[in-house]
């Protein structure tokens, strides 16, 4: 087996043991990049001079014999709204082609003191505005498992490159279902940790209320790994918020006994394919055969999720996008008759449609005469759909859930549909209103051979149910074993 195909955790085994270099695992995994890119287009920059420096790093660390952290020497890619020190970030969009932040998110920072290879900057739609990466201003990431499909969004390169082993983990962002669909669409694991576990300093704001960094990975544990490097609190972020972080891998525990799992009723009705009701079913059924406790449970207020998140996200993005103006950074436009007409010019030809239509969306709905009626009911509905959660935790340690109700659509298929798209995160935006832990792994393929994820959800602060929960299943079953065929345009080196 090439060790590209390897966990993080395997692989800091191999480190340790000096069976393997971290330069080795770097050009095994760039090499891997270089097959398998030209047909999955899972990165915007690539940053090869930079990742074998680090490797160097590593290995010196690691021939010392000094003890080294578990992600030390580990190739991982970044998504694109992630502020990387001297390395471009873009969000996908044609007004931040040229920026190049002069400092590092906090995130990043934690990786560095980690050892991590940083590979390179993974595609996205454009500032995070999508449920499959087909609004980038740059390319279409595809989906490994179906080149024809989409791999989900917004993090679909972040998904897309750690499902074809192009690298080892990937961090993305989670507004509204932005890491769990495109784990679930591309059959990895991918988590949104609880609002406030990690800090969003760095991250560009999409939402600032919803936004979250999280990890893609290709198991449980390497979920857990990075988890442990990036939480806690920072005084760069006044949201992050200031509470002891477990060591999460003491979470990794194979035991169902005593769980009590709750299904929620509004999460199977009309829009969700049979197929994958009955690939949820089925993983949930492990679960309670191997003792855990399942009961049906309804949060009604499920139906205006989508409704809601789509006033309360265009709103905040209305006012976080206003600094994109062509003045201080970023992308300007040629010989503007005034400086009006430099910030009009410079922003519709700057931003793509998506990103244009939802900050008309959000400006109308904080529009005066229209803020009552609008961004103020969501939020009191965002309240309702809080409260619902709150009940359901108190009989209840997780909720199951299907993450997509469909697997990966074609490319092209959604794109002149706005509504029919924003359906694809009716599954994961209610967590999103309440700020709760999520996590989506493989539980099966449709008949398509296309993969299907289970979303756990609990409550605030409560990763440690999550991992249990979804790490038992895993041990359980072989879903997340199963691999992409890139055989057909691929020559193995």
């Amino acid at each position: 087996m090439s060790l590209y195909n390897l966990t993080a955790h395997a692989l800091h085994e191999k480190l340790k043991a000096r069976e393997i270099t971290a330069v080795a695992l770097t050009e095994s995994v760039y090499a891997r990049i270089e097959a398998v890119e030209p047909h999955v287009k899972g990165y915007l920059t690539l940053t090869k001079d930079i990742a074998l420096e680090q490797a160097r790093a590593a290995d010196a660390g690691f021939q010392k014999g000094n003890d080294m952290p578990p992600l030390a020497g580990i190739p991982i890619a970044i998504k694109d709204v992630i502020c990387t020190k001297g390395v471009r970030t873009t969000c996908a969009s044609k007004i931040l082609s040229n920026f190049v932040p002069p400092y590092d998110a906090t995130v990043m920072t934690k990786l560095h003191q980690q050892g991590v290879v940083m590979l390179g900057k993974t595609n996205m739609d454009e500032f995070a505005m999508g449920s499959s990466t087909e609004n980038s201003a740059y390319q279409i990431t595809h989906n490994p498992w179906n080149l024809g499909t989409i791999p989900g969004g917004s993090s679909g390169g972040s998904a897309a490159v750690v499902s074809a082993d192009a690298a080892i983990c990937s961090l993305g962002s989670d507004t509204g279902g932005s890491i769990r669909q495109p784990a679930a669409l591309c059959g990895v694991v991918g988590m949104k940790p609880t609002y406030g576990r990690v800090s969003r300093y760095g991250l560009v704001a999409f939402a600032s209320s919803l936004d979250q960094i999280g990890p893609f990975s290709k198991d449980v544990t390497d979920c857990a790994l990075l988890l442990n490097a990036i939480c806690g609190s920072d005084a760069m972020d006044s949201t992050s918020v200031d509470m002891p972080v477990p060591d999460f891998t003491q979470s990794l525990i194979n035991d169902a006994k005593g769980l009590k799992i709750g299904v929620p009723k509004e999460y199977f009705a009309q829009g969700l394919e049979a197929e994958v009701a009955d690939r949820v079913h089925a993983a949930i059924a492990v679960l309670e055969q191997l003792g855990a406790t399942v009961e049906e449970i309804s949060l009604p207020h499920t139906e205006y999720a989508i409704a809601t998140y789509y006033i309360i996200a265009p709103a905040e993005a209305s006012a976080n996008l206003a600094r994109y103006d062509g003045v201080r950074y970023g992308y300007r436009t040629e010989n503007p008759a005034d400086l009006l007409n430099m910030y009009k010019k410079t922003r519709s030809e700057g931003f793509g449609p998506e990103v244009k239509r939802r900050i008309m969306l959000g400006t109308f709905a904080l529009s005066a005469g229209y803020q009552d009626a609008y961004y103020r009911k969501a939020q009191k509905v965002r309240t309702l759909i809080k409260s619902d959660f709150d009940a359901a935790f108190q009989k209840v340690d997780v909720i199951a859930t299907p993450t997509s109700p469909t697997p990966a659509f074609k490319i092209g298929e959604r794109t002149a549909d706005a509504l029919q798209m924003y359906l694809s995160d009716v599954m994961t935006t209610p967590a999103s209103h309440a700020g709760l832990p999520g996590i989506s792994v493989p539980c099966g393929f449709v008949e398509s051979g296309l993969p299907v994820g289970l979303q756990f959800l609990a409550a605030p602060f409560a990763e440690e149910k999550l991992l249990r929960a979804a790490y038992t299943f895993e041990q359980n079953t072989e879903h997340h074993r199963q691999k992409p065929d890139l055989s057909s345009f691929l020559v193995e080196n």
